[in-house]
C-alpha cells in the first residue's frame, strides 16, 4: 500500500466523539519514521491520526494549536512482517472514567495504554469536514504493507468481539466476515472485493473512498497468509516493497541471499520469480534458517539456485550439470516435490517462461528425468527448505519480483490467471499436477491430510 491513499471528502461533521475502527493489516517493511493508517489533516498542528509510531507501536493522535490533546499508544510493538494483525479502536470521550475514553484491542485482546487521555467530550477530528484518508500520516508516513476488512463506525464503541472470534480448531484469531454491526451515516465497510473496487464501501451506505497510487488486491489475507521475501532475516544491501515481494538489489560488493518467510519440509510446491537482469539468481532453495556461506543461492551445501548468466543450476558452488538456458528478463518457475524421493533425495525443477528445463517433467513424480537431486529437508540445518534469491554480481542491481500465489509481479497482474488444483493462489504459468502455493491454507492442509 506504499504511495497509496484512499479519501473520502465529508462536507459536514459527523459524530466526533463516538466512535470504532476495526481494520486488519501486514506490514511491508520497518522504519524509523512512523507510518499513517487514518488522518484527517487540517494542519501541521492540528489533525487526527492512527498510525505505527516510530517505536512500532499503535498510536492514536489528536492535536490542535500544535498541542496533544489526546496521546495514547500501546506498550507492546509491532513488527512482525509475516504476520496480520487485528486492530480495534474506539473513541467514547463521554465517558466518566479517563482511561475508558479510548480503548486498542489486538487480536481480541484489550491492550494496557500509556500517554494522554482526551477531555471530557473532546470532539476529535476524524469524521470531520473536509478529506478523511486512509493509508498516510501528517507527514505523507504512507503505510507500507496491506490493509483489509477496514471498518469505521460512527455512533457506537464495538469491542473486538464485533469483528473477530477465535477459530476453534486452531485457536487462532480470524475475522467476522459479515459482522452485525450498524454503522452510522458515515460509517463505511472497504473488503477490497475485487482489484477495480479498493475504494467501494460494503456497508450499504455507498460511503465510498477515492484510490490515489499504485494499490493493488493481493490473495494475501488475515484467513491466509502466503509467503513473501523476509526482509528480517539478515539482508544486505536489498530494498524491499510492493509488500515484501519485491527485492531490489544495490550494486555493491557487501549483498546476502534473500530468503522467504515461510518454509516447508513436506508437500509439493510451485512458484514463480520475474528477473530484469541476467545476474539476478531467480530461482533457488536454501536448507538454513538463514544462509551465511555464499552470496549467491547455491552457493551452500544445502542450497540450489538456477543462474541465468551461465545457465546452469549450482549446489555448494558447483554445477549439477544438466541442459539449462540462460535468462536475463524471464520468469523462473520453480517446483519442490518434498513428498517423492529419487535415490533418497527429493526433486527440484525449475522452468524458464512456462518451459521445464532439462527435459524435466514435474506432473510425472514417477520421473527421474531431468529431476535436480535434493538432500531431504530433514537433513538440512534448519529441517526446512526456504525459497531464496541472490544478486550474482557485485556491479549489477537486479530486482526480483516473487509471485507465491498473489497473482502479481510487484505491481504488474498475471496475465492469464493459472491456479493449482486446489484453487489457491494466481500464477503466469501452468501449475504442475500437484503443487500447490506457499500459503498457510494450503501447507495446513498438508500437515492435516
Amino acid at each position: 500500500m506504499a504511495s497509496t491513499t484512499l479519501t473520502r471528502s465529508l462536507g459536514s461533521a459527523g459524530n466526533q466523539r463516538l466512535m470504532t475502527f476495526s481494520f486488519w493489516l501486514k506490514r511491508g517493511s520497518l522504519s524509523p519514521t512512523a507510518y499513517g493508517l487514518f488522518n484527517r489533516y487540517i494542519s501541521s498542528g492540528n489533525y487526527f491520526a492512527i498510525l505505527l509510531n516510530d517505536g512500532d507501536a499503535l498510536e492514536v493522535r489528536n492535536y490542535s494549536g500544535g498541542s496533544s490533546e489526546l496521546r495514547r499508544s500501546t506498550p507492546a510493538v509491532f513488527r512482525d512482517t509475516s504476520a496480520w494483525y487485528h486492530f480495534v479502536v474506539t473513541i467514547d470521550t463521554a465517558q466518566a472514567v479517563t482511561d475508558d475514553r479510548v480503548k486498542i484491542y489486538v487480536n481480541g485482546v484489550q491492550q494496557t495504554l500509556t500517554g494522554t487521555n482526551p477531555a471530557l467530550n473532546l470532539d476529535v477530528d476524524w469524521n470531520s469536514a473536509g478529506d478523511n484518508v486512509i493509508g498516510t500520516g501528517v507527514t505523507s508516513s504512507y503505510f507500507d504493507g496491506s490493509m483489509a476488512h477496514i471498518h469505521f463506525i460512527e455512533g457506537t464503541a464495538y469491542n473486538a468481539s464485533a469483528f473477530g472470534e477465535t477459530d476453534a480448531t486452531t485457536g487462532i484469531w480470524k475475522p467476522k466476515t459479515a459482522p452485525s454491526v450498524t454503522y452510522g451515516t458515515n460509517g463505511f465497510f472497504l473488503k477490497f472485493a475485487s482489484a477495480g473496487s479498493l475504494g467501494t464501501d460494503s456497508s450499504g451506505n455507498g460511503n465510498n473512498f477515492t484510490l490515489s497510487g499504485s494499490g493493488t488486491q493481493t490473495q494475501d489475507t488475515p484467513s491466509n497468509v502466503f509467503a513473501t521475501f523476509n526482509p528480517l532475516a539478515g539482508n544486505t544491501a536489498i530494498t524491499f516493497s510492493n509488500g515484501n515481494t519485491t527485492a531490489s538489489y544495490a550494486a555493491q560488493s557487501s549483498r546476502s541471499i534473500c530468503q522467504s518467510t515461510l518454509g516447508v519440509s513436506s508437500g509439493k510446491w510451485y512458484w514463480e520469480v520475474k528477473v530484469n537482469n541476467t545476474y539476478g539468481r531467480a530461482g533457488g532453495i536454501t536448507g538454513y534458517s538463514y544462509d551465511t556461506a555464499s552470496n549467491n543461492v547455491g552457493g551452500s551445501l544445502y542450497s540450489w539456485g538456477y543462474f541465468g548468466d551461465s545457465g546452469n543450476v549450482f549446489n555448494n558452488g558447483s554445477s549439477v550439470g544438466g541442459t539449462w538456458a540462460t535468462y536475463s528478463s524471464s520468469i523462473i518457475g520453480i517446483a519442490l516435490n518434498l513428498d517423492n524421493e529419487q535415490g533418497g533425495l527429493n526433486k527440484l525443477y525449475f522452468s524458464k517462461d512456462g518451459v521445464w528445463q532439462n527435459g524435466a517433467d514435474p506432473s510425472n513424480t514417477s520421473s527421474t528425468t531431468g529431476v535436480v537431486g535434493i538432500t531431504k529437508p530433514e537433513n538440512t540445518p534448519s529441517g526446512f527448505y526456504f525459497p531464496a534469491v541472490s544478486n550474482g554480481e557485485s556491479t549489477q542491481a537486479p530486482v526480483l519480483n516473487v509471485n507465491f500465489g498473489n497473482g502479481y509481479f510487484g505491481t504488474t497482474a498475471v496475465s492469464s490467471a493459472q491456479s493449482p488444483s486446489d484453487g489457491i493462489g494466481l500464477f503466469e504459468y501452468a501449475v504442475p499436477s500437484g503443487f500447490k502455493a506457499l500459503c498457510t491454507k494450503s501447507i495446513n492442509a498438508q500437515e492435516y491430510s
